[in-house]
This record gives C-alpha cells, sequence and structure tokens, in this order.
C-alpha cells in the first residue's frame, strides 16, 4: 500500500500526558500544526493501561494540559485524603485527555492524531491494525513524548523467574479476586505497592495477611506540604521555607535527611528502616498510618526466583505455599533515567525540568520551544532535572531545580508565564500574598535568605557522594 503524506509542523511521538501538554501549548502559543501519534486507541499514554483504582499522588491541579483544568477544586471529606486537595482517579484522567483531544485540539483544524499507530523512526508510521502507512514531513522537531518510557503492572516483564504453580498477579487484576489466598505478598516498595497494600486494607483483607516484599525502604513526601490552594499557604510555602533552612543547617548527608523529617518535608513507612530510595511518592498521614499496620515486611534484597515451595532472595531463602498470591507491584514508574540535552538537532527529548513534574516540564519545554531562538538558548534555560532513584539522587534533583528556578527568576517573560500557567501552582501562591499578610511575608523571607546558603549546601552534598 503506498503511504499517505502528512506535513506538519510537529512530529510528536507519544499522546500520553507530557505529548499532550507540548501539543496543548503549541496550540495555544502559535499557529503551528501538530501530530500525535501513539500505539494506545485512547489519548493518556500509560493511563490506558494503569490499574483500575489507581490516582493521582499529587493535586490533580499540577496535572493536564495547561488549556483545561483537571482538579474539581474541592477539598476531600472522606477518605485517606481528608482535608487535601482532590486527586483525579484514572478513568477522570483518561477521560479528561479524550475531552482535550475531542472537544479541544481537533477543532482547530491543526492537529492530525493517528492511534493504533506506531512511529518507526524517519518520518514513517505504521498502523498496528493494517498495513496502512504514513510519511511524515515535519517542517519543524520531532518531539519525542516517549524518552522517560513510563511502565505500568500490567505491561510490565518483572526481573524475576516464576516457576510453573505459582500464583502471580498485576496489580491490575486485584479486583478480579474471588477467592481468599493463604496469603498476599506485594512485590515491590514504590508507589504502585503501596496502593496495592491500601486497596487491600480497604476491601476487608486483614493486615496480618499482608506480606510486603519491600527490597528499599522509600522516603516519601508528605503530601500536605504539596497543597496549590491559598489555604494551604503556610503547609506548602512554610515547607518550603523549612526545606531550605535544613539544606543550609545540614552537616552531613545522613544529617540532611533527618533534618527533613524533623521538619516534616519526608516521612517513612518503618521509622527504625532508614530509606535508601526516593521516587517524589506523596502521602498523607491517614494513608500512613495504614500502610503502618502491616508488620510483615520482608526485607531480603530482591526476589530472584518464585518457586512453589520456596521465595529465592538475594539474601537466602523463605518457605512458600501454593496458596499464596503474589501481586506484581516491581514495574519502575520510569524505563529510562538516561539524561540527554532536551533540544538535539531537529528532536525535542522531553524530560524533567523541575521536580518529578513532567507534565509541568513538557509544557514550559514547549514554551521555550516557541519563544527561544537559538538551541544552546533553549537548553541553559531547560537543564534537565535528574529523575531520583537513589535517596541521595533527592540532592542533585533538588540543586538541579533551584538552578533552573533562579534562571527563570531573571527573566521577566518567564516570570509571568509560570505566573499564568494553572500547572505552576507555587508561582501563583506567592502572587496571591496581600501587604498586610504579615506571616506569609515572614515565610517568603525564610526562603530568600536561605536560598543562597541551602544552594551552596547542595553543591557540598553533591561532592560527597560516590
Amino acid at each position: 500500500m503506498t503511504p499517505e503524506m502528512i506535513e506538519v509542523d510537529y512530529l510528536i511521538v507519544g499522546a500520553g500526558a507530557t505529548g499532550m501538554a507540548f501539543a496543548d501549548i503549541v496550540l495555544t502559543e502559535s499557529d503551528k500544526t501538530v501530530l500525535l501519534v501513539d500505539m494506545h486507541q485512547k489519548p493518556g499514554g500509560h493511563w490506558n493501561d494503569a490499574y483500575p483504582f489507581v490516582t493521582l499522588h499529587q493535586p490533580s491541579a499540577y496535572y493536564g494540559v495547561s488549556s483545561k483544568e483537571l482538579s474539581k477544586g474541592i477539598v476531600d471529606t472522606i477518605g485517606l485524603n481528608t482535608g487535601l486537595q482532590d486527586l483525579a482517579s484514572g478513568p477522570e484522567i483518561m477521560a479528561y485527555f479524550d475531552e482535550v483531544m475531542r472537544y479541544q485540539f481537533l477543532p482547530t483544524g491543526r492537529v492530525t492524531y493517528l492511534p493504533m499507530c506506531k512511529y518507526e523512526g524517519d518520518g514513517k508510521i505504521s498502523a498496528l491494525t493494517s498495513d496502512k502507512t504514513y510519511n511524515v514531513k515535519v517542517r519543524e522537531k520531532t518531539v519525542d513524548a516517549t524518552w522517560l518510557k513510563t511502565t505500568v503492572p500490567s505491561t510490565h516483564t518483572p526481573n524475576f523467574e516464576v516457576t510453573d504453580g505459582v500464583r502471580m498477579m498485576p496489580l491490575n487484576d486485584l479486583p478480579r479476586v474471588m477467592e481468599q489466598p493463604s496469603r498476599y505478598v506485594i512485590v515491590g516498595g514504590g508507589k504502585t505497592a503501596i496502593d496495592a497494600v491500601i486497596w487491600l486494607l480497604e476491601n476487608h483483607v486483614d493486615p496480618d495477611q499482608i506480606h510486603w516484599v519491600r527490597p528499599r525502604d522509600a522516603w516519601l513526601l508528605r503530601r500536605e506540604t504539596t497543597q496549590p490552594a491559598e489555604e494551604f499557604f503556610e503547609a506548602t510555602m512554610g515547607a518550603q521555607a523549612a526545606q531550605m533552612e535544613a539544606i543550609a543547617a545540614a552537616e552531613s548527608i545522613d544529617d540532611l535527611f533527618t533534618r527533613l523529617e524533623n521538619v516534616k518535608m519526608f516521612t517513612r513507612i518503618d521509622p527504625d528502616v532508614t530509606p535508601t530510595m526516593f521516587h517524589g511518592a506523596t502521602i498523607s498521614d491517614p494513608e500512613l498510618a495504614e500502610l503502618r499496620r502491616v508488620k510483615n515486611v520482608i526485607r531480603k534484597g530482591r526476589i530472584q526466583r518464585i518457586e512453589p515451595d520456596q521465595i529465592v532472595f538475594d539474601e537466602g531463602t523463605l518457605p512458600n505455599d501454593a496458596e499464596t498470591l503474589f501481586v506484581d507491584c516491581s514495574a519502575c514508574a520510569v524505563g529510562n533515567a538516561e539524561e540527554a540535552e532536551i533540544f538535539h538537532g531537529d528532536t525535542i527529548r522531553l524530560q524533567t525540568v523541575r521536580t518529578v513534574q513532567p507534565v509541568f516540564s513538557a509544557a514550559f519545554i514547549a514554551h521555550i520551544e516557541l519563544t527561544r531562538d537559538t538551541e544552546d538558548e533553549k537548553n541553559r534555560i531547560c537543564q534537565v532535572v535528574p529523575l531520583p532513584n537513589h535517596a541521595t539522587d533527592w540532592i542533585r534533583m533538588q540543586s538541579a531545580f533551584m538552578m533552573n528556578q533562579y534562571t527563570w527568576s531573571q527573566e521577566k517573560d518567564l516570570r509571568q508565564w509560570l505566573l499564568d500557567n494553572r500547572l505552576d501552582g507555587y508561582s501563583q501562591l506567592v502572587a496571591s500574598i496581600k501587604e498586610d499578610e504579615t506571616e506569609k511575608l515572614a515565610i517568603m523571607k525564610r526562603m530568600r535568605e536561605n536560598a543562597v546558603p541551602s544552594v551552596m549546601k547542595l553543591q557540598q552534598l553533591m561532592a560527597e557522594i560516590a
């Protein structure tokens, strides 16, 4: 079949959250055309494959595309997020991106959307359902919105062996369990595993029936410190000020994390175990209390092999029985942590330029693409903020984030863009301060006084990391 020819300004590979956020800025801030190609049947990327009870773990106000609000603008009054801003569910997010595509993007006449298609490289696209192909002439850039390679349990292949006779399922299948196993074994120590444990507890499972394989414990962010609404100013911006003070005063890496926990920026599930992982997950205090009900925590390193009668770990074995149900939560949210220049010739590789906020980052990168001329200038403004894995990665991440914030603060047009963009809640919080709000002004004074000392201390601590 002869390929269909398409000519477009921006070819965006991936119609997930970051691809949609990039396209949204191009459409609202220019007259350029875009082509979005994705292997899923609906926009939303990995949300198409997410487990049915997934929710955001940061407020919905931070998520989605810049031009359309996702949050309901309410504070939850029931459940484990009570007292904090709403967290969109997976189905809500899928419906949101579908509405953005159908009612905002496509009606512009400047968007071509090719679902169920694969980008083969070199401007070639092939349909997954037929022999239909496309050749694309790109006038401006190809945007790789798949660079971070987000993975989810349903599409993840475990990195350990599972022999015949073992009952194991991805997290997606938990709601289909109709018969009680002898026990549930949750495999993984990250946010997905947290969701699995909380779901089981909410659905009548005794905490003693849950066994949790946690090769590494994680530092977690208290969700109270991430709320962008004005009524949470003291909790959010006060935490930022306290964090800067903690960094500036830290005498060592260990002391830094102790101070961050003491000022209630960080928390951990087990107070007696020092975390070695940080992935940026947030948690509410009621969620934390629930997780601490689970006492059967297995720390023998990673699983090597699961057999019907035993589990083989890096550091020994434990007995098993054929009625145990293993729930795989070991997928890493980001499958590619390689850092590369964001702007590289005729390609844009979407990465984070603000700590663990990929959609804001994609929108900001799009704005810089449209408003700056040279590749060097674009990359100077869009320094990659590395995604964290080990706990000490937080130091590198925070340092890069603060350097970016400083760079942006020096340019008037960027300050205004941040203030106007709904995905940047902090700029709007600061701008909301009134002259007579002395407590808020005092918080900002603490931040200003500790900004430079905290950056210098982060640089010092980075030199200590092997």
